[in-house]
């Protein structure tokens, strides 16, 4: 007996009539089936590949006078994902540093120009560091070369005259004598020198009539002699009536002092780190310090040391003040044990 046979007896009709069945309607079934599961098996391995890579949020690029530069990328990257691959620019990495959303650091290993990062449910993560691989020099020219895949924003170091460049920026800006420009996506090139024409200008008015600069400078220098004698006389007059006074001012309201690191990391012992440095930069700075300072001394981004300054405070550890349109970070001068 066939296979025909077995099907049609298997599709008889109640009166048992026998239903024709074809053999070209099995086989286009049978064939059917498995290109419809191998087309799922496809589309379901091929959506966590493209998700891994995440998508470009911002991506700066400053040049230091050294010829290094500081590289700062934002990524949004898929939270259902353990671990994420992000391409690096160059291969001589110095002074990583990576952050979820919270600004906690990220586990990662780097291999050549490339970073495995476990993101660890993480949706947004930043990425600072240094190389010295984007930038050469040939003589008094230095050479910034790049290869982008997403729009990105470019600081050159002060005094920099640029005198060539591959393409035209979207946008540039001179501020502070130092160039910030803005690229499209793709391959740039931009050449630059070191001017000294500003220092060299500071000078010259100096050297011109010597000899009238020179009986002006005397005739000042002895009225500022005579007044400085003066002054000093008076303070040594005064000094003495006021002295006594001073000093029980300073008995009677002491200026608080600022916590000494090891006490804080005594209390707080499930400190991270980067706060450790951060308290003890602080406190080696005088017990103050402007937050941008503190972006400075560890490359941060704003928004990264922005969140490291909150969660001291919350802490009970540090102080922050606003003046002239900055933040002070102090270390508080009591702190209380959790125990207690």
């Amino acid at each position: 007996m066939n296979l025909q046979q077995i099907v049609a007896q298997k599709h008889q009709s109640p009166g048992g009539e026998m239903l024709l069945v074809r053999n070209t309607d099995i086989l286009s079934t049978m064939v059917r089936i498995p290109i419809v599961v191998i087309g799922l098996v496809l589309v379901a391995l091929s959506t966590p590949i493209q998700q891994s890579f995440g998508s470009s949020r911002t991506l700066d690029f400053t040049i230091y006078p050294d010829g290094s530069t500081h590289v700062f990328y934002e990524l949004d990257v898929d939270p259902l994902k353990l671990e994420i691959m992000v391409e690096l620019f160059g291969e001589m990495i110095e002074n990583i540093t990576i952050t979820d959303e919270d600004g906690f650091l990220l586990s990662n290993e780097i291999n050549h120009n490339s970073v495995v990062i476990e993101t660890f449910g993480a949706s947004h993560i930043s990425i600072d560091y240094d190389t010295q691989d984007l930038v050469s020099k040939t003589g008094k020219i230095w050479a910034f070369a790049i290869d982008a895949p997403v729009q990105y924003s470019l600081l050159t170091p002060k005094d920099s005259v640029i005198v060539e460049m591959g393409n035209f920026p979207l946008s540039m800006q001179v501020d502070n004598q130092q160039s910030h420009l803005t690229f499209p996506p793709g391959q740039t090139n931009i050449s630059y020198y070191i001017s000294t024409l500003a220092s060299a200008q500071s000078v010259q008015p100096i050297q011109e009539d010597s000899t009238t600069g020179n009986s002006l400078i005397l005739y000042i220098g002895g009225i500022a002699a005579v007044a400085i004698a003066a002054a000093i006389i008076i303070i040594k007059r005064k000094s003495s009536r006021i002295e006594p006074s001073v000093t029980i001012q300073k008995d009677e309201q002491p200026k608080p002092q600022s916590l000494d690191p090891e006490a804080i990391f005594k209390v707080k012992q499930d400190l991270r780190e980067d706060d450790k440095e951060i308290i003890n930069f602080i406190s080696e700075n005088g017990g103050k310090a402007y937050e941008s300072e503190l972006r400075k001394k560890f490359l941060q981004p704003r928004t990264t040391m922005w969140r490291a300054v909150k969660r001291l405070e919350r802490q009970g550890i540090v102080e922050i003040e606003k003046k002239d349109l900055q933040n002070i970070v102090k270390l508080t001068s009591k702190l209380e044990d959790p125990d207690e």
